[in-house]
């Protein structure tokens, strides 16, 4: 018979696919003698099964779970169910990757009428039983029957109003009486039937509940942030109650081993006294810093150190600890590698190599390469901060500085952020519901909460700017507001600038600069460029963005799109002219001014280049962008041309495509017209003289675009040729160069072999490859490729990550045919995927030269190449 259930004893942490990330550790601890709770596993095979059954949970795999739940009687000296010597259990998910309150757990289960009662007497605390009580009928009741726990809160918040009470450790035993009574009727309302008095049934529909939650929005919406296939499945952990909400020498908390946002070496983290794990983690109550916990239990305190030392040595990663005191005893409840910023990333794993504990290999496969992005957020302009009004004060917790606009509801974030708007999103408390919003704004704002709360730690893990427990302002959810301490208030939409480093809110907005890098950053940069063989190169179409992708890393241009230059409004006048133009000399009296522009771009790239590698794309304008379109546009180009507005009309009329994708651009172009790119190629030559007599090296590629056919690429490149030839006979120089192809239409992957005749390189274009071989408008495709995704027709975006069975057995048919030709045939990479780590890993596989990408994911790019080597390297070991 298939086993399902485990025993913490008879798992490890190498067993995380089968037991969950949080069950696996459990079971690690536990083997190693931490004071854990004892429990067992139900495995992310039992959730597939479920899955796999329509939902259902077999009777056999429930027998398995009754014969643990007898062992686990027999380790506490507890009954289920007996109202004497009730044995109560959490029942908690746990997937084989972190994914914190994405999924649901239960507390206290096992309580009923008889069990609570018994349970107060057994502890002679009554208090706590009936507070444990009230717990466990909202969460069960808010988790297995979907009601909203708002319906709970009212009540509990009608008898705190009443009493005048502050805290909810304030309510009395007649309170939570009066309570339970109250979330009774809650439930019975809502679900039609009474609370279950059962625990067998209680356990069942908590189990099933914990399945259920593996696809709930939220998850499905996470894993499709982090890339975490949805395959894997959820274990459930069952584990016996120990209780942080007996009184004050009893509590509850979080701590990492080090600073998650800093990476600073130091206990960091958070406790709450007489409380439960969910009054942390959800920000109800805003908790004490650790370092609190040693003036009050210095016992307790030391052993937590020597735990958080023992942890991170064990597991040699920064920790993520939950523990519970009850009444003086510390429990561990779960370890797992702690969510951190970039910035904190790169200093522990520096950190750790600087300690011995692991190699400069090890600690450059654990970074997360997109992580990366954090460190390039601007940050704000300190003269602007000097005259900026600070209007509150919160904890600093996930760095970054934002500027936005505020939104109190997650789905008007997004509706927000996807009309262009800046949104921060405001919450008193942010839930697991809140992930879209989160994701789409620029930052979040909580009222309450700590620095391990649900809205810090979600932050922290998508490098959002968050700032938490911001008790300064009074946020109404139901009217959309933010009182400020002075009485102002703010209604949706005013503007708000929160600095995630310092905890600071200003007014309105303040101006921002570019971020800095540097230190660790540049010390583990460099261990990536030992190990990485892709080269990094840079999609960049101005000297502005060439040198900042310089100071990322990039070793030259690998894309430089021609017609971006013309974008600027004093250009786009002679493009539109050289367009619309109707005769070989009105055409060329026009690409003689644009010359000119271009030799003044091209000078400037190839000094900044020092030697690099420049390539540069031939016009490849989409005539859509460049035609004009308004009255007025169309006016001034008349104008401009000595034409009538009438004929301009005409003109732009007999130039209109029904399909500009697939229309007279690129080589096509230039077939009709010869004189376009033979203007390019003498203004990339002349260049690179004027640039070379200055003592500096030039090595311009010259890339065609749109080329299928080997006829296409020949014509165009003997008119080139000629062209350049001509200004070498006339200045005397005779400089590098070469002339390759743009791989952006199948055909040319299929007879990549007859182009490599004629080509001395290959880029690959795969943003129109991914449109061409799907028949799917990369500008369109946002209007379904949701729907996709919902019905697992596509668990990506291939404009995003490359699809290697369609898209990728294109390239690689590519590759090899163009190395059937020219064996050491220069090939990379020039869409979009360049700065995509899980396409980047393909890249190296296939063996390219080099990719590149946007000047912000070039320090991306250089990790994800390294840690391509580095995963290539290892896989060779094993065979």
């Amino acid at each position: 018979m298939r086993k399902f259930v485990y025993q913490f004893s008879e798992g490890s942490k190498e067993m995380k696919h089968l037991l969950g990330g949080k069950g696996a550790n459990l079971a690690e601890m536990t083997n190693i003698g931490l004071p854990v709770p004892p429990g067992f596993i139900i495995s992310t095979a039992a959730c597939n099964d479920y899955t796999d059954s329509n939902k259902h949970l077999s009777e056999d795999i429930f027998e398995e779970v009754k014969i643990h739940l007898a062992e686990l009687e027999k380790q506490t000296g507890k009954i289920f169910g007996l109202a004497e010597n009730p044995l109560l259990v959490s029942v908690r998910s746990g997937a084989p990757f972190s994914m914190p309150g994405m999924m649901d757990t239960v507390l206290n289960l096992g309580l009923n009428d008889a069990t609570t009662n018994g349970l107060a007497d057994l502890t002679n605390d009554q208090r706590s039983a009936f507070d444990s009580y009230r717990r466990f009928i909202q969460m069960f009741g808010d988790v297995v029957f979907e009601i909203p726990s708002y319906q709970f809160e009212q009540a509990l918040s009608r008898i705190k109003k009443a009493n005048h009470y502050q805290s909810d450790t304030e309510l009395t035993t007649t309170d939570l009486t009066d309570l339970i009574a109250a979330y009774k009727q809650i439930f019975q309302q809502a679900t039609g039937e009474a609370f279950p008095q059962d625990p067998l049934k209680q356990l069942k529909l908590a189990i099933i509940a914990v399945f259920k939650s593996w696809m709930n929005h939220r998850a499905v919406v996470y894993r499709r942030l982090h890339d975490i296939d949805a395959s894997y499945g959820t274990a459930v952990n069952i584990q016996s109650m120990v209780f942080g909400n007996t009184g004050e020498t009893s509590g509850t908390g979080i701590t990492f081993t080090r600073n998650p946002s800093t990476g600073e070496k130091g206990v960091f983290g958070e406790f709450l006294l007489n409380a439960q794990g969910e009054d942390v983690v959800a920000g109800i109550r805003t908790p004490e810093p650790i370092a609190t916990l040693k003036e009050r239990m210095p016992t307790v305190y030391n052993e937590l150190i020597t735990i958080c030392t023992l942890l991170e040595n064990h597991y040699l990663d920064m920790q993520d600890i939950e523990f519970t005191i009850e009444k003086e005893k510390l429990y561990v409840l779960q370890t797992r590698n702690g969510k951190r910023t970039a910035k904190a990333a790169i200093q522990i794993a520096v950190d750790f190599v600087h300690e011995g504990k692991i190699t400069k290999e090890e600690a450059l496969i654990r970074i997360e390469t997109k992580q990366l992005h954090q460190l390039l957020h601007p940050a704000f302009l300190e003269s602007a901060l000097k005259k900026a009004e600070i209007v509150a004060h919160g904890l600093p917790a996930s760095p970054g500085a934002a500027t936005g606009h505020i939104y109190f509801e997650a789905k008007d974030a997004v509706q927000a952020a996807e009309r262009g708007i800046s949104v921060i999103l405001v919450r008193n408390e942010t839930s697991p519901e809140d992930i879209e919003g989160m994701a789409k704004s620029t930052a979040i704002l909580t009222a309450q909460g700590g620095m391990t709360s649900h809205a810090a730690v979600v932050a922290r893990g998508m490098g959002k700017c968050c700032i938490a427990g911001c008790s300064d302002l009074t946020i109404s959810q139901q009217e959309k507001t933010i009182t400020l301490s002075t009485g102002e208030i703010l209604q949706e939409g005013a503007a708000l600038s929160l600095d995630g480093s310092t905890g600071n809110v200003y007014l309105g907005k303040v101006e921002q600069t570019e971020a800095s890098i540097g230190g660790h950053f540049d010390e583990l940069m460099a261990w990536a460029d030992t190990e990485k063989q892709l080269a990094i190169r840079v999609n960049a179409d101005t000297p502005a963005d060439f040198q900042k992708a310089l100071l990322f890393g990039a070793e030259g241009i690998g894309l430089c799109r021609t017609e971006h230059m013309f974008f600027d409004e004093k250009r786009i006048l002679f493009v539109r002219q050289m367009i619309l133009a109707e005769s070989l000399t009105e055409r060329e009296t026009v690409l003689a001014s644009l010359k000119e522009m271009q030799k003044e771009d091209f000078r400037a790239l190839f000094r900044m280049a020092d030697g690099r590698s420049v390539n540069i794309r031939l016009l490849d304008p989409p005539l859509h962008e460049f035609l004009p379109k308004s009255s007025q546009e169309i006016e001034q180009l008349a104008n401009d041309m000595h034409k009538t507005v009438s004929q301009v009309k005409k003109r732009v009329q007999e130039l209109a495509e029904a399909n500009p994708m697939l229309g007279h651009r690129g080589c096509r172009l230039a077939i009709t017209f010869p004189e376009i790119y033979r203007m390019q190629a003498e203004a990339i030559i002349e260049s690179a003289i004027t640039v070379y007599d200055e003592g500096i090296k030039v090595h311009p590629e010259i890339m065609i675009p749109l080329i299928a056919t080997k006829n296409e690429l020949s014509f165009i490149k003997k008119e080139i040729k000629q062209a350049i030839h001509t200004i070498f006979d006339r200045e005397r120089v005779i400089l590098p160069y070469d002339i390759g192809t743009m791989i952006e239409i199948p055909r040319a992957c299929i007879t990549a072999d007859e182009i490599a005749e004629e080509a001395q390189f290959f880029s690959f274009g795969t943003n129109d490859l991914t449109q061409l071989t799907y028949g799917f408008s990369r500008d369109d495709a946002t209007k379904f490729l949701a729907d996709y995704y919902q019905h697992n027709i596509l668990s990506k975006d291939p404009f995003m990550t490359i699809d290697k069975t369609g898209v990728g057995a294109l390239v690689e048919m590519a590759v090899t045919r163009g190395r059937m030709t020219h064996a050491n045939l220069k090939m990379g990479v020039c869409g979009e995927h360049g700065g995509d780590p899980e396409s980047i890993q393909f890249f190296h596989q296939l063996g390219l030269s080099y990719v590149s990408c946007s000047p912000y994911r070039v320090p991306i790019a250089r990790l994800a190449a390294a840690q391509a080597a580095l995963n290539h390297k290892k896989q060779l070991a094993i065979q």
